[in-house]
């Protein structure tokens, strides 16, 4: 199926590993134009490059934090010179912390809330001109099921997450009928910190098919393991693309049917 993304312009913030990384594969492979960022500068470099190899000037990248509202302006500067307008801003940047409501400073809940919400905040603000420019715009929030189940580990995350949920409701209401604005929920993803925990296993015997088997039956996901990037990622590239035209306001659970809301 032909998603309409070929010549259209996506942003994509956090494209350097994971889920972002992924989805800038996918997104060139479906023809469309990717600028995408990242902190690590090095590691920004050696993606870009390897992008570039395949797919030349469809390919921009530029070193940014999201939490940094002068940066931020600047990549969409930048996108701007290359463009002149985008199609789709994918929101994607910001990992969470482990911590109980006994145990989470007020500089974790400050550093938390700050991260989450203004990696949103400042890409949409900065890059809404050139979204308004677009015939078929569209924001997307990476996210997590945390928002709507929350964890009392995960606790100052659990409710910036929730927060972000509420802010893209309410965007998407305030910018229709021009820009639609979805996000996706996700569960226990396969990505460079499970790896980290599968080495420092205690079985060094045990397979990591084995590994990822208990884990999943330790956290109840039905279908029996974590997600894979690439399975997010073909799900955000559907909700960017003019496919889903009809489509705003709503969230997507990619989660191994590990929920158990309604």
């Amino acid at each position: 199926m032909d998603l309409g993304l070929g010549g259209r312009t996506i942003v994509l913030t956090g494209g350097t590993s994971g889920i972002g990384l992924a989805a800038v594969g996918v997104f060139l492979n479906e023809g469309a134009r990717v600028a995408f960022c990242g902190r690590d500068s090095a590691r920004l470099e050696r993606v870009a490059a390897e992008f570039r190899g395949t797919y030349g000037e469809r390919v921009l990248a530029r070193r940014c934090d999201v939490t940094n509202n002068d940066e931020v302006e600047a990549f969409a500067g930048a996108v701007r010179d290359w463009s002149g307008k985008v199609d789709a801003l994918v929101n994607n940047a910001g990992a969470g912390q482990m911590t109980n409501f006994a145990n989470t400073t007020d500089a974790q809940w400050r550093a938390e809330l700050e991260l989450k919400f203004f990696s949103q905040i400042y890409p949409v603000r900065a890059f809404k001109p050139l979204l308004d420019l677009s015939d078929a715009a569209a924001i997307l929030s990476v996210n997590s099921l945390l928002a709507y189940q929350p964890e009392p580990y995960m606790v100052c995350t659990s409710a910036a997450r929730a927060g972000v949920q509420s802010l893209v409701k309410s965007l998407a209401r305030e910018f229709a009928p021009n820009i639609r604005v979805n996000s996706v929920v996700l569960g226990l993803i396969d990505s460079g910190q499970w790896e980290r925990r599968f080495q420092a296993r205690e079985d060094k015997a045990q397979t990591r098919d084995a590994w990822i088997a208990e884990l999943a039956a330790s956290k109840h996901i039905p279908i029996g393991r974590l997600g894979q990037p690439a399975e997010v990622a073909r799900a955000n590239v559907f909700l960017c693309s003019p496919m889903a035209s009809f489509v705003t306001g709503a969230s997507l659970e990619i989660s191994g049917g590990v929920s158990r809301y309604i």
